[in-house]
C-alpha cells in the first residue's frame, strides 16, 4: 500500500509540474445563461437527476455507489463486487423499478435489481422518480423508479479512451471506449472488466479468542482480526452502441450490453469453518439488447423498440472436503453439495410511444409495452410437503402495459397532469392505475414550485414467489397502495455566479397485501399476503454552488430523508411482534452529501453518507444480532487532467473510509476499512466532440 501512495503522490506532483501545460492550451469561453420555461413533462413530478460529474467520476464505480453517495435512499449492500439493493421511501427493493432505455431490469423470477452489476460508466442519464411519479413510466414501482439512459455521443471522427484503476487488495480495474462517428453514423464500445481477491482486514466483533495462563484459565479475551475469505470477484461488461441517421428527423439505434460475472460470495464473520472448506460461489451470464427507431417531428414525437434479454445465473454451495474436488452422487451433484440452483431467462420486449404537442398549453403521450418471460429455474431436489419431488419450476408470463397520459398548463403558472395504467398479467387485468400531479409556480420563472401528486400503484407477485419449489404460493395477491407526496422544488441565480437548487417533499403511502416470506413446520419458507405497510416522511435535496471566477467552482450537493416505514397490520399469530414496528433493514435517518472543489484542470471531492441503525428482525428485537448500529463513511478525492497536443491524460486518486469505520450493513458482513485507488486515463485527440 505505501508503494500505491508513493506512486500517487508522484502522479500529482508530475501533474502539477505540467499544469502550465494543459492551461495553456485551453480556450476561455464566456459563460451563456439559458432561460427556458419548465418542461411540460415535469409538471408536478418528484424527481432527482444525477448530473454526469457523479456518474463518471472513476470506473469502480457502480449505479449502487452513485445511489450512496449521491440521494438518501438506502442501499443495502454485501460489499463490492456483491448484492447491492435499494429500499427508496421505506419500501423493499422489489417495489423499486429499474429501467433502462425503457426496458425494465427488474429480475421478474427475483423481482429486484442488483445495482452492483450496473457500472456507472456506461449510464449516460441517470434520474430518481419518487413515488406516484413513476407511474408515468412504469407500474410496480410502489417506492419509486431508477430511470437509466445511454445516449450518442456525437463524435466526429474517431475517439478512444482507456483508464486503468489499481487499489487496496489486489483490486484492478480497466475501462476502455472506442468510438467513431460523422454526420450519419455514431459507434461506441465500452468494455468494463474487474478483479480483486477482495480480502480485505477487518476486527471481527461476532467472535472471541481466549487468552490463557500457564494454568489454562482464561486471563483476557480479545477480538480477531481476519481477512475476508472466499471474496474473490472477477467481472466483465461490454456495451455496444450504433445509431443511424436516417434523416434530420429519423433515428435508428442498436444497443447490445453483455455482462459476465465469476463471484465468490464471502464467508460470514461468524463462519469457524476453515477457507478451502468451502465454495460459496455465484455466476451470471446476461445479454440484453434493445433496437429502437425515433422520429422528431415539429409537434412531437414518435419511437419504437424490440428487446430481447437472456439471463443464466449459477448459485453454488458445497463443503468441499479440505479443497479436494468431490464425486458426484447419484443426484448429479457433487458430494457435500449443500445449495445448488441453475436459472434461465428469456424475455422478449416490444414497446411503441408518442407524445403531441398540439399548443403551449397541452401535452398528450401514451405507450404500450410488451414483456414475455420464458423462465426455468432448476435447484436441488427436494420433497413437498405433498410428497412430491421437486427441483424447480418452468413457467412463462406476459406482462403487457398500456398508458395514456395529458398534461395541461392551464395557466401561465398553473400546470395540471393526468396518467392513467392499465397492466396485464397473463390473464389477469389489474384495476385502472391512477395518477395525478399539479404543480403551481409561487415565484414567477419556476424559481419556487409548489408541486404534488397521488396515484394508485399495484406490484405482481414474482415468479419465485408464485412457483418456488419449495415454498411457492400461486394464490397469492397483488401488493397495492396509494401514494401521495406534496412538495417544493426551488431555483434561484441559474447562471449566475452564486446559484441555489433543492427541493422538500413530504410523501405518504401505504401499501396492502405485503408479501413476506415466513417459515413453515416443513423446514422451509413460504410467501403470503400477511402485512399492511404505513410508509411516511421527509425528504430534503440541496444544491448550493459558488463560481467567483471562470477558474474557480465550488459545489454541494446534499440529501436527507426521515422515513418511517411501519407494519400496520393484523398478527397473523400469536408470537407475531412485529405490528406498529419499523421494517427490517429500512434506516429511518439516512442522509448524504458530495462537495466538489474545482480550480482550472484540479478538482478535490469530499463524499459522506450516513444511515440511522436499522432492525434485522421484524420484532426490532434488542438482541445482539438483531439491531445494526448506524454509520457515517467519508470518501476523500483528488483529481487531474493534463491537456497535451496529442492526448488528454487524467490522474486521479480516491481514499475510501477516509476515517477507517468499521461498519455493517448487513449482518455477519464487515466492511473494508480505510482503503486506496488510483486512476490514470489517456484519452488520444484522433477526433473532436461535436459541440
Amino acid at each position: 500500500m505505501k508503494k500505491l501512495l508513493h506512486t500517487l503522490l508522484l502522479l500529482l506532483v508530475v501533474g502539477a509540474a505540467h499544469a502550465q501545460e494543459g492551461i495553456d492550451s485551453l480556450i476561455a469561453i464566456d459563460e451563456v445563461a439559458v432561460v427556458g420555461r419548465r418542461p411540460m413533462k415535469q409538471i408536478g413530478v418528484q424527481r432527482t437527476a444525477f448530473d454526469s460529474v457523479a456518474l463518471k467520476e472513476h470506473i469502480a464505480l457502480s449505479m449502487a455507489d452513485v445511489l450512496t453517495y449521491n440521494s438518501s435512499v438506502f442501499v443495502k449492500s454485501y460489499g463490492r463486487a456483491t448484492l447491492s439493493t435499494v429500499a427508496f421511501r421505506g419500501t423493499s427493493p422489489s417495489h423499486t423499478q429499474v429501467l433502462w432505455n425503457g426496458m425494465k431490469l427488474n429480475s421478474p423470477m427475483l423481482g429486484m435489481t442488483d445495482f452492483s452489476m450496473i457500472p456507472s460508466y456506461f449510464i449516460d442519464e441517470a434520474s430518481l422518480l419518487h413515488g406516484s411519479s413513476s407511474v408515468s413510466e412504469t407500474g410496480g414501482g410502489l417506492g419509486g423508479a431508477v430511470k437509466l439512459a445511454t445516449r450518442p455521443k456525437e463524435y466526429d471522427g474517431f475517439h478512444l479512451q482507456f483508464v486503468q484503476g489499481v487499489g487496496s487488495f489486489e483490486t484492478f480495474d480497466e475501462y476502455l471506449h472506442l468510438g467513431y462517428g460523422n454526420e450519419r453514423w455514431q459507434l461506441s464500445t465500452r468494455l468494463v472488466y474487474a478483479t480483486s481477491p477482495n480480502d480485505y482486514k477487518f476486527v471481527n466483533r461476532d467472535k472471541k479468542l481466549n487468552i490463557y495462563d500457564e494454568n489454562h484459565n482464561i486471563v483476557s479475551q480479545y477480538h480477531p482480526t481476519e481477512r475476508n475469505r472466499n471474496g474473490e470477484f472477477k467481472d466483465f461488461h461490454a456495451l455496444q452502441e450504433i445509431y443511424y441517421r436516417l434523416t434530420d428527423r429519423d433515428r435508428l439505434s442498436l444497443t447490445a450490453w453483455y455482462t459476465a460475472s465469476d463471484r465468490e460470495l464471502p464467508m460470514i464473520s461468524t463462519s469457524y469453518a476453515e477457507e478451502e472448506e468451502i465454495e460459496n460461489r455465484q455466476r451470471e451470464e446476461t445479454l440484453r439488447a434493445l433496437l429502437g427507431w425515433e422520429h422528431i417531428a415539429s409537434k412531437g414525437r414518435l419511437a419504437a423498440q424490440a428487446g430481447y434479454i437472456h439471463s443464466w445465473s449459477a448459485y453454488d454451495r458445497r463443503v468441499t472436503h479440505g479443497g479436494n474436488a468431490s464425486e458426484e452422487n447419484d443426484g448429479g451433484l457433487p458430494d457435500g453439495t449443500m445449495e445448488y440452483s441453475r436459472n434461465h431467462l428469456n424475455t422478449l420486449y416490444g414497446r411503441f410511444s408518442g407524445e403531441y404537442l398540439p399548443s403551449e398549453r397541452w401535452l398528450f403521450s401514451a405507450e404500450v409495452a410488451a414483456h414475455h418471460h420464458l423462465s426455468r429455474a432448476q435447484g436441488k431436489e427436494v420433497i413437498d410437503s405433498d410428497g412430491a419431488h421437486r427441483a424447480g419450476f418452468k413457467e412463462d408470463r406476459t406482462e403487457l402495459t398500456a398508458t395514456a397520459t395529458a398534461r395541461w398548463r392551464a395557466l401561465p403558472w398553473l400546470g395540471l397532469g393526468l396518467t392513467l395504467r392499465e397492466e396485464l398479467y397473463d390473464d389477469e387485468f389489474s384495476p385502472l392505475i391512477p395518477a395525478l400531479f399539479v404543480d403551481g409556480e409561487l415565484i414567477r420563472g419556476g424559481k419556487l414550485v409548489l408541486k404534488g401528486s397521488l396515484s394508485r400503484n399495484y406490484r405482481y407477485p414474482t415468479l419465485n414467489d408464485l412457483y418456488f419449489q419449495p415454498g411457492g404460493n400461486p394464490d397469492l395477491k397483488p401488493e397495492k397502495g396509494w401514494s401521495y407526496d406534496v412538495g417544493l422544488d426551488l431555483r434561484l441565480g441559474s447562471g449566475k455566479p452564486l446559484a441555489l437548487s433543492g427541493s422538500l417533499a413530504w410523501f405518504d403511502s401505504r401499501i396492502e397485501d405485503w408479501i413476506l416470506w415466513y417459515p413453515k413446520a416443513m423446514g422451509y419458507y413460504t410467501p403470503e399476503n400477511v402485512k399492511e405497510v404505513h410508509s411516511y416522511g421527509i425528504e430534503v435535496e440541496l444544491t448550493p454552488s459558488w463560481r467567483p471566477t471562470k477558474d474557480w467552482l465550488l459545489e454541494l450537493h446534499a440529501s436527507y430523508a426521515w422515513t418511517p416505514s411501519l407494519n400496520v397490520g393484523e398478527r397473523f399469530s400469536s408470537a407475531d411482534q412485529s405490528v406498529g414496528k419499523q421494517l427490517p433493514y429500512v434506516p429511518e435517518h439516512s442522509a448524504s452529501a458530495t462537495l466538489r472543489l474545482g480550480w482550472r484542470r484540479w478538482e478535490l471531492g469530499y463524499k459522506w453518507c450516513a444511515y440511522s441503525e436499522r432492525y434485522t428482525l421484524s420484532s426490532n428485537g434488542s438482541t445482539i444480532t438483531g439491531t445494526l448500529e448506524g454509520y457515517a463513511l467519508s470518501n476523500l478525492t483528488l483529481g487531474h487532467t493534463l491537456s497535451l497536443r496529442w492526448c488528454d491524460l487524467s490522474l486521479r486518486g480516491a481514499v475510501n473510509n477516509l476515517l477507517d469505520k468499521e461498519y455493517v450493513t448487513v449482518l455477519s458482513r464487515p466492511m473494508p476499512g480505510i482503503n486506496y485507488e488510483l486512476f490514470i486515463g489517456i484519452t488520444p485527440k484522433w477526433g473532436h466532440r461535436k459541440r
